[in-house]
C-alpha cells in the first residue's frame, strides 16, 4: 500500500489528541466548567485561529485570498467547526465523552457516501464492509446508553447524529478543492471564520456570558494548544497526504480511546460492551485499510 509516511504520523497525532478533546468539551461545558457551548467555541478558535495566522505571516506564508478561496474557507470553516463542532459542544452538555464520540463515528460512512454521489461511483465491496462492521463496533459500544433513554439523550443523539454530516461535507469540499496555501493557513482561516460564527450565533442561543472554572479554563487551553493548533493543523495535512476514507478512520478509533480515557481521568463507565465493540472497530478500520491497499 503506498500511503505517504508522514500523513499517516499526522493521522496518528489525529488519532490520539482528538481522541482526548472529547474529554475536554464535557469538563468546560459539563457540570462545573462554567462555559456556555457556542461562547467557548468562540473562546477557542478564534485565538487559535490568530496564532495559526500570526505564525503564517511570520513564515511569509501567503495570506491574501482569492474570492474563491475566500469562499470555500469561509463556508467549509462554518460546516466543519460551527456545524460539526458546535452541535458537539451543545451535546456535551449532557452526554458523557465516551457517548460523543461513538456517535461522531458514523463520519467516515457519511464522507464515503457523499464521495460516491460526487463520483457516481459504488464503493469497493470490501470498503463497505469495513465501514458496516465499525459502524456495528459502534452501535454495541452505544448500547449501554441507548438502553435508558432520557429527554437530554433524545436531544444529544439528534445534535450528534447532524454533526458528523456537517464534518464529513467540510472535509470532502476542503479535500476536492485543494487550495495553493499553506496548511497552517487554511487550518487558520477555517478556525477563524468557525469562530466568527460561534461568536455571532452565540446570543441568538441565549449565551451572554460564561463564568468558567479553573477546570473550564484548563479544558480550553488544552482544546487551543492540542485540539486546534496540532491536531486539527495535521487534520489538514493527513487530508492532503492521504485517501480521505483513510483519513476518517479517526472517527472510528477515537470512540475507543475516549471510552478508556474517559474512564481512566474521569470516572466513566467501561464495560464488556465497551471492549466488544472496540474489538470490531479495530476490525473495521483494518478493513478499510486493506480495501485501500487492494486498490
Amino acid at each position: 500500500m503506498n500511503l505517504s509516511p508522514t500523513g499517516l504520523l499526522h493521522l496518528l497525532v489525529v488519532y490520539i489528541v482528538w481522541s482526548s478533546t472529547y474529554l475536554a468539551f464535557r469538563v468546560g461545558v459539563g457540570p462545573g466548567g462554567g462555559w456556555e457551548p457556542f461562547l467557548m467555541g468562540a473562546a477557542r478558535f478564534i485565538p487559535a485561529a490568530l496564532i495559526l495566522l500570526g505564525y503564517a505571516y511570520a513564515r511569509r506564508q501567503r495570506l491574501w485570498l482569492s474570492r474563491e478561496e475566500f469562499a470555500t474557507l469561509c463556508f467549509t470553516g462554518l460546516m466543519m467547526w460551527v456545524g460539526g463542532n458546535g452541535l458537539i459542544l451543545i451535546a456535551a452538555q449532557y452526554a458523557p465523552s465516551n457517548y460523543q464520540a461513538l456517535m461522531i463515528a458514523a463520519s467516515p460512512i457519511w464522507a464515503n457516501a457523499f464521495e460516491a454521489l460526487l463520483d457516481r461511483k459504488r464503493p469497493a465491496p470490501l470498503l463497505i464492509y469495513g465501514l458496516l462492521i465499525g459502524l456495528v463496533g459502534i452501535g454495541v459500544l452505544s448500547v449501554p446508553k441507548l438502553a435508558q433513554p432520557t429527554p437530554t439523550s433524545l436531544l444529544s443523539f439528534f445534535l450528534l447524529l447532524v454533526s458528523p454530516i456537517c464534518w464529513s461535507a467540510g472535509s470532502v469540499i476542503t479535500q476536492r478543492r485543494p487550495f495553493v496555501l499553506d496548511a497552517v493557513v487554511v487550518s487558520g482561516y477555517q478556525q477563524l471564520f468557525g469562530g466568527i460564527g460561534f461568536l455571532l450565533i452565540a446570543p441568538l442561543l441565549g449565551e451572554h456570558g460564561s463564568s468558567p472554572s479553573l477546570a473550564g479554563w484548563g479544558a480550553l487551553v488544552y482544546l487551543i494548544a492540542a485540539g486546534s493548533l496540532l491536531a486539527y493543523t495535521s487534520y489538514i495535512l493527513a487530508v492532503r497526504l492521504l485517501p480521505l476514507s483513510i483519513v476518517m478512520t479517526y472517527a472510528y478509533v477515537n470512540p475507543v480511546l475516549t471510552a478508556f480515557l474517559g474512564w481512566l481521568l474521569l470516572g466513566e463507565q467501561l464495560t464488556g460492551w465497551t471492549l466488544a465493540g472496540a474489538a470490531l472497530v479495530l476490525i473495521g478500520v483494518a478493513g478499510v485499510f486493506q480495501s485501500r491497499a487492494k486498490r
